[in-house]
């Protein structure tokens, strides 16, 4: 790509129809990536967006990049192949609920605790949707479905305690219609390493308005908490924030007077506090607000150069001989008998 070429959010869509539900979030997920894929300076010709099987999974078809759909929670695997074939390529990840932490949550961990530079983005709307809303990992309790038409007894998993408890190094939420949405986007591209985002997604069909309570205008405020790293902890617009118990390590709601935080004991947000980024995870809905933006940052090497720098120290010295390769070790011939001769 020309360094003096200005590209748009147009020159990342694809010429291809997209198909989903009228009303899906995945529009809204859709349009906030192609939006930030110029700001970040995305160059079509190495980006490469990989996806599983679901309706999340249809990405790649829409993005004027290069694409693999694979197979049903093996995304991770692929991504982790392509990266390593070429660490120069921006690899972003594409996953829901059922693919991402059923089927592949088995990959999902070692893409993690691995920290393949790339950034996955979880397609949250605690159901099935493309095989007909049965219940997913993400499912409350009590979700009535085709699999549990009594209620789901299931407790559910928490994406982000996975990723945290995996070893992610980094870990933010987003919301598939919010505005805030394509700057978290930037800040997982920004980080170096394996970036991971839930993006809490509005499946209108099987699962509609699951999110309402706190995604509604005018619920937000109220019951979202939008964590920047060194600013206080507020919500409700200042009138609430978040404050430690350190005697019993717990993030209680406090009320904030006049704007004081300090006085009210308003905690500051440090990205890099996995102990605290645990508990805003953990926080009980709706007695505390949904913690949401990157909750935690805490960069370490990646996998990939791990590999590249391993890969080029052990060829010091040394020169490629394919023939030399074959021959090594133990061979045979095979006789025109049918006999093997050592």
């Amino acid at each position: 790509m020309n360094e003096m070429t200005k590209l748009t959010a147009a020159d990342f869509a694809s010429d291809q129809e997209v198909r989903w539900c009228p009303g899906c979030g995945d529009y809204a997920i859709l349009k906030a990536v192609q939006r930030t894929m110029p700001e970040i300076g995305a160059d079509p010709a190495k980006t490469v967006f990989v996806s599983g099987i679901g309706c999340s999974s249809r990405f790649p078809y829409y993005m004027a990049t290069y694409g693999f759909h694979t197979i049903h929670g093996r995304a991770p695997a692929v991504a982790t192949g392509v990266k390593l074939a070429n660490p120069e390529l921006d690899v972003w990840l594409v996953t829901g609920d059922g693919d991402g932490l059923s089927i592949g949550g088995n990959h999902m961990l070692h893409l993690l605790r691995r920290n393949l530079d790339c950034q996955v983005l979880l397609f949250n709307n605690e159901i099935y949707g493309l095989t007909k809303g049965q219940y997913s990992p993400t499912s409350r309790v009590g979700t009535k479905s085709p699999s549990t038409p009594f209620g789901s007894v299931d407790r559910p998993t928490s994406p982000c305690a996975f990723a945290l408890g995996s070893g992610g190094r980094f870990v933010a939420r987003g919301i598939d219609t919010h505005k805030n949405l394509p700057e978290v986007l930037k800040r997982a591209h920004a980080n170096k390493g394996a970036s991971f985002v839930e993006i809490y997604q509005n499946c209108i069909v099987y699962n509609d308005a699951v999110f309402e309570s706190f995604t509604e205008k005018k619920a937000a405020p109220a019951n979202q908490i939008w964590v920047e790293n060194g600013k206080p902890m507020l919500f409700d617009n200042g009138a609430k924030g978040l404050t430690l118990d350190r005697e019993r390590l717990k993030l209680e709601v406090v009320e904030v007077v006049d704007g004081n935080w300090e006085a009210a004991g308003v905690i500051v947000h440090d990205e890099t506090n996995k102990g605290v980024a645990q508990m805003l995870i953990d926080m009980p809905y709706p007695a505390f607000p949904i913690a949401l933006g990157v909750i935690y940052c805490d960069p370490a090497p990646t996998f990939e150069s791990a590999v590249v720098t391993q890969n080029l120290e052990a060829a010091k010295g040394k020169t490629a001989d394919l023939n030399a390769l074959l021959a090594k070790g133990q061979t045979w011939k095979v006789t025109p008998g049918g006999h093997p001769e050592l």
